[in-house]
């Protein structure tokens, strides 16, 4: 692996992240920049342009010079000096990406690199520019060809050695790295746009996976649910038809409340009032079937109803405190939902006064589903705590920070 690149520095880049195509003489950008397989693709590919030119630049002085020998020494020169040339930056930069590094001082010693390249690059062509002119001066001399002259004054001087010196800037910068070196950070920018759609798949996915999962755990609640309300209603029809009337209007409340979110399509997609009145109806068919021993209340900001907010996590919290709390209890019993904004967070509790919490209580499936729908949707950013409440029962709250609720309702509906 690269230094906090996540990738390693000796396989092919994914098909997202490379550039170039696959022809034999750019297959090595299929590398990355500044790894030895690069560089060597590289220097393969730059010395073989670099021989055939030399080649052609020699021939052309050994018939100029009428001399074999000149020829073949001035492509030894000039073949090694260009590639010298061509290879010191991208060289010096490569050692540097292999250091293993923190990332902002690789980046620093890769620029610096290059730059020194640059600089090494400027002395081996003035080194070897000397020391053709000095080969080949004797030579000039014996076929009488007059050393050229160039009269210039200061500011033409001044003028010519500036466009020199930009334009061997150019030379050195493309031809010595400087190409290279924008590669360089625009893979990393790629690497991390594709390893940022790579998270942002997976997590949908994994945000699929759960809605199935949670679509699932209904299809198993619901009958069940439904199956003892019907049951009760049957038991009270000819003990108590008021009752069993009142039962039935209840259950009818709570279908109403619950069935069209499921019919248009939105069942994975919710606001927070939804939610709490999904859990008032339910509250209200509860406090029915249990002749009255049941008292509850709904409490929240009418401001934060509209709030995104997953579905049948509330529910869940609301459904444990009675089967867990309420329920194992002789005698009244009451659950209060609150929901109110504290700073950035949204706070939802469900409290009960009921049993207390009770060895297992918490490790459930409704529980461990509630805790990974949390998990996958938001993230470090929301919570599932359960604590005992003051004077006996429990208190079921969620914390989630506003913004994930925006973020998450914006993905879900892009879906």
């Amino acid at each position: 692996m690269g230094p906090r690149t996540g990738y390693s520095l000796q396989q092919v880049l994914p098909p997202q992240v490379l550039v170039g195509g696959n022809a034999i003489w750019s297959r090595y950008h299929q590398y990355p920049v500044f790894s030895w397989r690069w560089l060597a693709g590289r220097s393969l590919l730059f010395c073989g342009v670099i021989l055939v030119a030399t080649i052609l630049i020699g021939g052309a002085v050994a018939l100029a010079m009428q001399s074999a020998r000149i020829g073949a020494q001035v492509w030894g020169a000039q073949f090694t000096a260009f590639s010298m040339m061509a290879m010191l930056g991208p060289a010096l930069a490569t050692w540097v990406r292999h250091r293993g590094w923190p990332e902002p001082r690789e980046r620093w010693g890769v620029v610096i690199a290059v730059l020194l390249g640059m600089v090494l690059s400027y002395g081996v062509d003035h080194v070897a520019s000397g020391y053709v002119n000095e080969l080949m001066k004797p030579r000039l001399a014996l076929l009488g060809a007059p050393p050229p002259k160039l009269e210039l004054g200061a500011v033409a001087k001044a003028l010519l050695l500036a466009v020199n010196l930009a334009v061997l800037a150019v030379i050195y910068g493309l031809f010595g790295g400087g190409l290279a070196l924008r590669a360089y950070f625009s893979e990393r920018r790629r690497w991390e746009a594709h390893r940022h759609a790579g998270e942002l798949a997976e997590m949908a996915t994994r945000a699929r996976e759960a809605d199935m999962r949670l679509g699932v755990l209904q299809a198993q609640v619901e009958p069940h649910f439904l199956f003892n309300t019907l049951a009760s209603v049957r038991a009270l029809v000819r003990q108590d038809p008021a009752q069993a009337e009142a039962t039935l209007d209840a259950l009818v409340a709570f279908l109403r409340a619950t069935i069209p979110r499921m019919r248009d399509g939105q069942g994975m997609v919710s606001t927070l009032g939804q939610q709490l009145d999904i859990c008032a109806s339910y509250l209200a068919l509860m406090e029915v079937r249990m002749g009255g021993r049941l008292s509850w209340a709904v409490q929240v900001d009418p401001a934060l109803r509209e709030l995104p907010f997953p579905p049948a996590l509330l529910i869940t919290l609301v459904e444990n405190a009675i089967k867990h709390g309420i329920e194992p209890r002789p005698g009244p019993g009451r659950v209060e939902i609150t929901a109110g904004r504290e700073g950035e967070q949204l706070v939802v509790r469900v409290v009960d006064d009921g049993a207390g919490l009770q060895p297992g209580v918490g490790g459930g499936m409704g529980l461990a589903n509630v805790r990974e729908q949390l998990a996958q949707r938001f993230g470090g950013r929301a919570s599932l705590r359960l604590q005992a409440a003051a004077g006996g029962g429990v208190v079921a709250r969620i914390d989630v920070a506003c913004a994930a609720l925006q973020e998450a309702a914006r993905k879900e509906a892009s879906r």
